[in-house]
Order: C-alpha cells, then sequence, then structure tokens
C-alpha cells in the first residue's frame, strides 16, 4: 500500500453505482446499549446474534463518543442520543451522511412529537407502537420515504386513529377506557 494505490482506491470508491437503497438500519438502544427498537432493511446482519453483537459494538464505539457520524467496519453511522436513548441510522460506508442525517433528524423529531418532547425510554415503551409506524413512514426495504417530521407525524396520527380495538396496545385501550370513565363521571356529576 504505498502512494500509487490511493489514487486506485478513490477511483474504487467513486465508481459505485447509485443506489436508493441508502439506509441499512434504524436502531433505538438505552444507555446501557440493550435494544429497545430496531429493524434492519437488508442482510448484512441476517441473524438476530449478528445483530445484537453489531448493537453492541456502535454503543460500544458512540456511547462516549463526542461525534455525531462515526465509520467502521464499512458502514457509517449516525447516531443521537437523549437522556437515556440512543438513536443511530446506518449506511454503507459510501452513504452520503447528510442524507442519513435527514433520515435521522426526521425520526428523532417525530418521535419527539409524537411523546410531546418527552424522549425517554418509559415515554417511548408507551408508545412503541407509534415508533414503529414512525420508522416505517420514513425507510421502507431501506429506501427513504419522507424526511418531514411534521408530514410524518400527521400520517402516524391518522394511523393509529385508524387502527382497530382488537390490534391497539394494551395501553391504548387503557387510555381509551380510563377517558370514557372520566367522561361518564364528569357527566354524572354535572347532572
Amino acid at each position: 500500500p504505498g502512494l500509487h494505490s490511493l489514487p486506485t482506491r478513490i477511483m474504487e470508491s467513486a465508481t459505485v453505482e447509485p443506489s436508493m437503497y441508502t439506509v441499512k438500519a434504524i436502531i433505538i438502544l438505552d444507555n446501557d446499549g440493550e435494544r429497545i427498537l430496531a429493524k434492519y432493511y437488508d442482510d448484512t446482519w441476517p441473524s438476530t446474534k449478528e445483530q445484537k453483537e453489531f448493537e453492541k459494538n456502535v454503543f460500544q464505539k458512540t456511547q462516549r463518543a463526542n461525534a455525531e457520524i462515526v465509520m467502521f467496519e464499512g458502514i457509517t453511522c449516525v447516531y443521537r442520543s437523549n437522556v437515556d436513548l440512543f438513536f443511530y441510522v446506518i449506511g454503507s460506508s459510501f452513504e452520503n451522511e447528510l442524507i442519513l442525517v435527514s433520515v435521522l433528524n426526521a425520526f428523532y423529531d417525530s418521535v419527539s412529537q409524537m411523546l410531546r418532547k418527552n424522549v425517554e425510554k418509559s415515554a417511548l415503551f408507551d408508545n412503541l407502537d407509534g415508533a414503529m409506524l414512525i420508522m416505517d413512514e420514513i425507510v421502507d426495504r431501506g429506501i427513504i420515504l419522507e424526511s418531514d417530521s411534521n408530514v410524518i407525524t400527521q400520517r402516524v396520527a391518522m394511523k393509529m386513529d385508524d387502527i382497530p380495538l382488537s390490534e391497539q396496545s394494551v395501553a391504548q385501550v387503557g387510555r381509551h377506557v380510563l377517558q370514557t370513565a372520566k367522561d361518564q363521571l364528569k357527566w354524572s356529576l354535572l347532572k
């Protein structure tokens, strides 16, 4: 690997075909490096064991780092942390970091809007179904669909209103039952 091999490596990286499949994974880990939510869009890490090992490596590289972008093992990782959560968007080493950051910001901002700016582990657990819908609105099979957090949040809110009772989470049903009970009590006191 002398000085003459540098132009060859630059040429090799310049000849990568552009692709719409830009995102390899979106991951949320807690402050212990444990998976809260993860979605992988290609077979770079085909098994759950390989995914968990990758998540452990990503967490070790980023938990104390003072950056927003880390490149290792042939991937580009953009991330953001808040209170007790780490948000990650993973792409190939040839991927444009600005595109990955726009996905990360759309994901984080949408989750933040859904949680009413209370982005922490317990609030996220109560709204995990919404976070999954947000992921699906932003990326499908690695292709970026939307990066405007306001549009994403509106779409997710509409979808969550349309979920039939049988598919709602226990927390959603509980909130609905509690609100109905409050309304009935209020009306009985007003009579």
